[in-house]
């Protein structure tokens, strides 16, 4: 797995983010240092939403492509009603675990 970076800065950091100031302004190299954490941390989300875009990109393609394996391979008529009879039978048995005899009444 790739180097696992950690963000720095919450928006909340950001937004509050105080300097002291001295005689002739805010002290430049506390700014420069906030700003650099800033700068680092958007280049963490920007491989974030890089890497994440590829991702939906692929898992997108996959849906696609097993979506058109299925169309060409239908389920033979007799597996799919034994398919459903499995589906309502577990549906049934969660039914009565979570709502137990209330389901009676």
């Amino acid at each position: 797995m790739a180097d696992q970076k950690t963000v720095k800065l919450t928006k909340n950091e950001i937004l509050h983010k105080e300097f002291k100031t001295v005689f002739h302004g805010y002290q430049a190299d506390e700014v420069d240092q906030f700003l650099d954490a800033v700068i680092s941390d958007y280049d963490i989300f920007n491989g974030e939403i890089s890497r994440l875009r590829e991702e939906n990109k692929r898992l997108k393609s996959e849906l696609l492509s097993r979506g058109e394996s299925q169309r060409e391979q239908p389920v033979p008529p007799e597996n799919q009603g034994q398919t459903n009879y499995d589906i309502l039978k577990r549906l049934s048995n969660l039914e009565k675990h979570v709502f137990g005899n209330r389901l009676d009444e």
